[in-house]
């Protein structure tokens, strides 16, 4: 299947693609990506001139290092203005808004290809990050997972699911339609991106952080936010912590320590240690060496 590899990203910061004075500062922020959004803070009528800023914003945004991604809107009409304006170098995905299934995305992968032939850019280089955003779209998450192209995350999109079903948005009533988003692709071996609440309430830090953490723990790989000064709370709450690498590296020496050994079962700290817990100690290191590798390539 055409699929870029996953990224990793901790944090992923929106800016509208039509306010100068955000777009400049993005890349100072210290986002895994920054996300440009063509899509719900662009007025109507500046969506156009969003998309002239667009090659002069991913030069910009993407200055310091960071991935740069472009969130395009879901009418077919301006889906297709987006992608001529966002398919060139330097872009590393599209957010699809309001995915609905694999017709759908399969249906701008066509675009996307023709597009990327045409302008000498990589074959399937450009990933697709499905955003659920409607309750009817929560059964077709696991065959986007599984089928949809050039796909490298999912999440939910929760301010218009929270309205598609009448819910305040909050952590009560959108950790249901997270979670089951998250499996969807977790099962295929996608990472899944965002918060257990909702983004829009970025005045409480503590509050963010303490959600950030919860979704780790529920195997989340990275959030989103609308503001910067959340951009680092993301980047910790999504990075595994030192204890929990030494933690890791004692599980392993003693597992390699128990099969030189010849046994197959023992104890680290009282604890009777198996399989999933050493190759769960095995996936932390290697994603806190996937993101040390991240931040190496942005110095």
């Amino acid at each position: 299947m055409n699929r870029p590899p996953p990224p990793v990203w901790r944090s992923i910061l929106y800016v509208p693609g039509n306010v100068p004075r955000f777009i400049d500062k993005a890349a100072d922020r210290g986002a895994d990506c920054v996300l440009v959004d063509l899509e719900d803070s662009v007025q109507p009528a500046d969506k156009p001139r969003a998309r002239e800023m667009l090659a002069a914003t991913v030069k910009a945004v993407g200055s310091r290092g960071a991935d740069v991604a472009v969130r395009i809107n879901r009418p077919l009409r301006l889906a297709m203005a987006d992608l001529d304006a966002a398919v060139r170098p330097g872009v590393s995905a599209l957010f699809i808004t309001k995915a609905e299934g694999v017709q759908h995305l399969a249906l701008l992968d066509e675009a996307v290809s023709d597009l990327e032939r045409e302008r000498g850019l990589p074959s399937g280089g450009i990933g697709f990050a499905a955003m659920i955003e409607h309750p009817r779209a929560l059964k077709e998450a696991h065959d986007i997972a599984e089928r949809a192209p050039r796909l490298v995350g999912m999440m939910l999109g929760g301010e218009d699911f929270a309205l598609e079903t009448g819910a305040v948005p909050g952590d009560e009533t959108l950790e249901l339609p997270k979670r089951l988003v998250a499996f969807a692709a977790q099962a295929h071996g996608l990472p899944m991106f965002g918060i257990l609440g909702t983004v829009a309430d970025y005045s409480d830090t503590e509050a963010y952080r303490l959600s950030a953490e919860r979704a780790r723990r529920f195997g989340f790989a990275g959030g989103t936010c609308v503001h910067p000064a959340l951009v680092e709370v993301l980047n910790r709450a999504f990075t595994p912590l030192p204890e929990e690498l030494a933690h890791a590296r004692k599980l392993i020496a003693a597992d390699d320590q128990a099969r030189a050994e010849g046994r197959g079962s023992f104890q680290v700290d009282g604890k009777m240690i198996d399989i999933p817990v050493i190759d769960r100690a095995r996936r932390l290191l290697a994603r806190a060496e996937a993101i040390e590798r991240r931040a190496a390539r942005a110095r």
